[in-house]
């Protein structure tokens, strides 16, 4: 994979006074659970990934691809075999249309994404780490569309914020916080024990928890959490994508100009991707 696909983890070093994001603290430690979550459609019904008892970056590995006579057959076979499922998925249908250029332009966080940076299919996602969707499709259509698509540099896939409530907006906070490139080893973690922290009585607790295991102390916990700045870039984000590019529901794929709502697969995303290579 190129440099270029490394992600980036905000500095933590500038720091905000607590203001609104005290308040998503105290959010975090009600008593009545996540309630959007707990509104929201269930999910498809998948069989859950157990959780990891510790966070590396390894998670989704950024490391360069030996080639081999060998490898390079066993691609090949991936690719026939890949063809073949695509052909036989009805690719997902599109709810409208974006203008690309618009939705690639810089805002105020650097980009978290993972694949090439010119590579000829751009896929946004917006998700809220709360949505029971999101979790699904990050738990089982995630990483296999990385290890098919991104990490031979078919597809950029760019991970932005889009929190329906204060326990969302503290868990991707955290996320961009996270040391040590940890970001989507920590999204990775996050969704996976969802169910854990989400809808806890004290989500607070179960997020510092789950934080200390990528490296977090309290005070560093603390700080991104009360980080003003933070907060309000990743609000700045949700509302651009609702204002500009029509996104009101999670999870949402903005895809080469293409806007499609919902969960996918991985023969249906693969399908789609297929389509546009």
């Amino acid at each position: 994979m190129s440099s270029n696909a490394n992600t980036v983890v905000r500095n933590m070093t500038k720091l905000a006074g607590a203001t609104a994001l005290a308040i998503a603290l105290a959010a975090c430690s009600d008593s009545g659970g996540n309630k959007t979550a707990e509104t929201m459609a269930p999910a498809t019904s998948t069989s859950q990934m157990s959780a990891d008892n510790s966070i590396t970056t390894g998670a989704i590995s950024d490391g360069e691809t030996k080639q081999t006579s060998a490898a390079s057959s066993a691609e090949e076979t991936v690719q026939v075999a890949q063809a073949s499922t695509s052909s036989s998925v009805d690719l997902p249908s599109s709810d409208g249309s974006v203008d690309m250029d618009a939705v690639l332009e810089p805002g105020p966080m650097e980009e978290m994404y993972l694949g090439d940076a010119d590579a000829p299919v751009k896929i946004v996602e917006y998700m809220s780490m709360t949505c029971p969707h999101c979790a699904a499709f990050h738990n089982n259509t995630f990483k296999p569309i990385i290890e098919k698509y991104a990490d031979s540099g078919k597809i950029q896939f760019i991970v932005r914020e889009f929190p329906f409530d204060p326990r969302a907006t503290a868990a991707i906070m955290l996320a961009r916080c996270a040391p040590d490139d940890k970001f989507f080893p920590m999204v990775e973690v996050l969704m996976q024990q969802q169910q854990n922290w989400a809808r806890a009585q004290d989500a607070r607790t179960a997020l510092l928890n789950i934080a200390k295991l990528a490296g977090f102390t309290q005070e560093t916990f603390e700080a991104c959490l009360t980080n003003q700045q933070l907060v309000d870039d990743v609000n700045t984000v949700k509302n651009k994508a609702v204002q500009e590019f029509g996104v009101t529901s999670t999870p949402t794929f903005l895809i080469n100009g293409n806007r499609y709502s919902g969960n996918m697969s991985v023969d249906q995303m693969s399908a789609l991707i297929d389509s546009m290579l």
